[in-house]
């Protein structure tokens, strides 16, 4: 089965762009200008733009499970509003103290840092809105699954945590050993990639096994996307990437590149590609777009 695994991800942000902007709260009120539309508009701006990987990965798996689309895209959104909260406390000056972000100013950057804090705060708690709400699914045990699920990764024990354990390791005597970053990245990173698969999963009911394979090809593929991040910082382009690229090295933070160089790093990446497709494939012809997807996301450059 050939994949056009560019035009899918461009269709698909496109879908989840409008699904978004619909389901994100509105400035106005029965025509009246809201008194809080300035977190609103901050919101709302957090949220344009960007590859939509993890509402794709939602989407994806829940195709391959016979979720009905309405369905998986609510909770693709509300993956969508807890990555958009992340990246903007993430470039707080307080944090990476980053000015770009897809292409764009950040938001402390145009709105301030204070309705930036609170546009995040506000995105994280949105997210909860969609997921617990009855059109999301008809069965409330599923949606208390969703709910935990990303709770759990979103939280202390998943990026949140990972991202504490980055602050801290820019100061700590010694530099963090390859183990150490692959457990930071696969809680800073790799939690919310990973739980986007489950999600899937989870909508359509999958059996055990199938929820195995979705971890499994989550867990791998987001140790991918976060190599192949470490090596755009290296040899990204600006323009291209959408964001500040040697920041990590400047700052002499330890990534996968950092530790293993360039090439084995493109090694580990290849083969940490192969192992998740390897678990996908008893999925047969419905695991041929995310088969696309981690091969595409080895190659990007953006």
């Amino acid at each position: 089965m050939t994949v056009d695994i560019k035009s899918r991800l461009a269709d698909t942000a496109a879908e989840v762009e409008e699904t978004l902007a619909a389901l994100l709260p509105s400035i106005t009120s029965d025509g009246d200008r809201l008194a809080e539309a300035r977190v609103i508009e901050a919101m709302r701006y957090a949220c344009q733009g960007g590859k939509r990987l993890r509402a794709f990965l939602t989407l994806e798996t829940a195709t391959a499970f016979g979720v009905s689309r309405g369905s998986a895209m609510r909770v693709a959104c509300a993956l969508e509003c807890i990555h958009a909260y992340s990246l903007v406390h993430d470039d707080l000056p307080c944090m990476d103290d980053d000015d770009l972000r897809r292409g764009r100013p950040t938001t402390h950057r145009t709105f301030g840092e204070a309705t930036a804090v609170l546009a995040g705060d506000a995105l994280q708690t949105h997210a909860f809105t969609l997921l617990a709400d009855d059109r999301t699914h008809e069965n409330a045990f599923i949606r208390i699954q969703l709910v935990t699920a990303i709770a759990k990764a979103s939280g202390a024990m998943g990026m949140v945590g990972g991202q504490m354990i980055d602050i801290e390791a820019e100061s700590a005597p010694t530099p963090l050993t390859l183990p150490e970053i692959t457990r930071l990245q696969r809680m800073k990173t790799g939690a919310l990639i990973e739980v986007a698969c489950q999600a899937g999963g989870i909508l359509g009911k999958a059996n055990a096994a199938h929820m195995r394979m979705l971890e499994g090809y989550g867990r791998d593929f987001g140790l991918v996307f976060q190599i192949v991040d470490d090596l755009l910082d290296i040899e990204g382009d600006v323009a291209a990437v959408g964001k500040a690229v040697g920041k990590d090295a400047d700052a002499g933070k330890a990534t996968f590149v950092s530790i293993l160089g360039v090439e084995e790093a493109k090694d580990r990446a290849k083969r940490l590609t192969a192992q998740a497709i390897a678990h996908i494939n008893p999925l047969g012809d419905r695991s041929a777009v995310l088969a696309a997807l981690a091969n595409y996301a080895l190659e990007r450059k953006n």
